[in-house]
């Protein structure tokens, strides 16, 4: 199996065998459109859930506890305070998490002992703690800022590195897919936003844009003499570029998604709601999302803005207008947009590479 999929990514490299990724960009931008059209919706319909430390308010944490039941905890809590409607987590096998909204001192005490009642466990096992809203909203802004200036950078650094703003765009517009889609699907699932999803967040922008600039470094080699040949089209070396990286990108992303997945278990099934809960949600579905954008969304959508410009389609139409003549197509009608319907093998030109047994020498017969 290993071989096999060494062999098909050195295919793959070589263009002895290829995807027509670019090729098929609409269905891909598609597919794109409709994943942010469903996440956003999710962002409004059932929206974040935020945590307390965005919302502020009390929380209690019951240690020991043998059963983790917790209606127990919401009825403790409502005997004290009838009008509140704690949210109440397990932690772990023996722990409960219980918050609810700003609570006296002297409400606390006695929520602390109902806790303490209901549960069977002495009051020192009830830990309460307060946390204020300002804190939350602090960290809101401070990420909100840490964005703009990482995508202030990463734009200037794209453009002066690819010498190209259309790289810089594209990977931007295919960074603002992944976070949109990594937040909707979050808000879907309804776990709590915290400072910890937060982070989450802000992580998968560097995986998304590394993962994008290695494939764009790719493209930028390959197209850097499209213009100066006839053999291929702008997309199709483009194309080619994609599929070199291809193996490279699931590579990564499975080493990546692994570990990863691993603290997502135990953060759900073991520890309970948590940090690496949350962080290991965020960071999964971001790299998930991440790998498919660099792939299908970031390329193409390049390539779709490199042909609005003048030279790139005078080239392109070039080179679709002599395959055709070479087809003997010339004249007819959409006979450039026939030649580009076979599938195009586009593989970069190795010297000393095997050419056939048709252009190997001949014996001179005997006389």
């Amino acid at each position: 199996m290993a071989a096999g999929f060494a062999q098909w990514g050195n295919d793959l490299y070589t263009g002895r065998r290829s995807y027509d990724i670019v090729g098929r960009r609409r269905v891909w931008y598609t597919i794109s459109a409709v994943l942010v059209l469903i996440t956003a919706v999710l962002l409004i319909k059932p929206g974040l859930n935020p945590g307390i430390e965005f919302r502020g308010g009390s929380e209690f944490v019951i240690s020991g506890v043998t059963d983790t039941e917790q209606q127990s905890a919401i009825d403790a809590v409502q005997s004290i305070a009838p009008e509140e409607s704690p949210r109440v987590a397990t932690l772990g096998t023996s722990s409960l998490r219980v918050q609810t909204a700003e609570l006296t001192n002297d409400e606390v005490e006695k929520v602390k002992a109902a806790l303490a009642e209901a549960y069977g466990v002495s009051t020192d096992e009830v830990t309460s703690s307060f946390i204020g809203p300002t804190w939350g909203q602090d960290v809101s802004q401070k990420a909100l800022r840490g964005l703009a200036v990482f995508l202030v950078f990463v734009t200037i650094v794209m453009t002066v590195y690819f010498r190209n703003w259309r790289m810089a765009l594209a990977a931007l517009i295919a960074l603002f897919h992944d976070l949109v889609i990594t937040v909707g699907i979050y808000a879907g699932v309804g776990w709590e936003v915290t400072p910890a999803t937060v982070i989450g967040f802000l992580t998968i922008l560097g995986y998304s844009i590394y993962d994008t600039v290695v494939v764009f470094d790719k493209v930028r080699e390959n197209t850097a003499d499209a213009l100066q040949q006839s053999r291929y089209t702008y997309a199709e070396k483009a194309n080619l570029a994609v599929n070199q990286t291809l193996v490279r990108s699931i590579n990564t992303s499975v080493v990546a998604l692994l570990p990863v997945t691993a603290i997502l278990f135990v953060g759900t099934f073991i520890l309970g709601a948590g940090t690496l809960r949350d962080i290991a949600l965020a960071l999964f579905i971001g790299m998930a999302i991440g790998t498919f954008s660099s792939i299908f969304l970031a390329t193409p959508l390049e390539v779709t803005l490199r042909e609005r410009e003048p030279a790139i389609r005078a080239h392109t139409r070039k080179v679709l207008e002599a395959r055709a003549h070479a087809a003997g197509l010339e004249g007819a009608e959409g006979a450039a947009d026939q030649a580009l319907v076979p599938s195009v093998q586009v593989g970069a030109l190795r010297p000393g590479a095997h050419q056939g047994t048709a252009a190997q020498p001949k014996r001179k017969p005997r006389r």
